[in-house]
């Protein structure tokens, strides 16, 4: 059946896709942080696919698999890197925080942006990020939705 994790803020232990499926229905986006390498391994692109339909709308790594980076553009779901020497260890993160992502409709490639995290005590850090959406082609993937959405359009246009 898979993991299991804590649904915020009823802190009931559920599956991941259920607790996935829970947040889509109470319209929380959700937000990954990772470690180093994020993404590395043989199903680079299944994995793309089963973050987006997870309803995962942004990835805060220490680095990517190239691959990986790409296929996430892909899906349109937006990656981010923290600076060097920052993690999700170092920021004291454990799970119960909530992101919240400023500007990300007008988003821009290889944009400088700020994380906002909020503890379960009410602390609030910001967290410099850098976009890893690279180009302009990368951006109108992740503004339409995903790569298969943006070809939909241009077929249809």
């Amino acid at each position: 059946e898979g993991g299991y994790t804590i649904h915020y803020p009823s802190k009931e232990e559920i599956s991941i896709y259920d607790a996935a499926m829970r947040y889509k229905e109470e319209g929380v986006p959700l937000v990954i942080f990772a470690g180093g390498e994020y993404g590395n391994g043989s199903s680079r692109d299944w994995a793309a696919k089963g973050t987006n339909l997870l309803g995962v709308k942004a990835v805060i790594a220490e680095s990517y698999e190239r691959i990986h980076r790409s296929n996430l553009v892909g899906m349109g779901v937006v990656p981010f890197t923290l600076e060097e020497g920052t993690s999700w260890e170092s920021l004291g993160l454990k799970g119960d925080e909530t992101v919240t992502i400023d500007g990300l409709s007008d988003i821009k490639p290889r944009q400088k942006m700020v994380a906002k995290v909020t503890f379960a005590d009410g602390e609030t850090k910001d967290v410099p990020i850098l976009c890893r959406i690279d180009t302009a082609d990368e951006l109108g993937y992740v503004n339409n939705g995903g790569i298969l959405q943006t070809v939909l359009r241009d077929l249809a246009a």
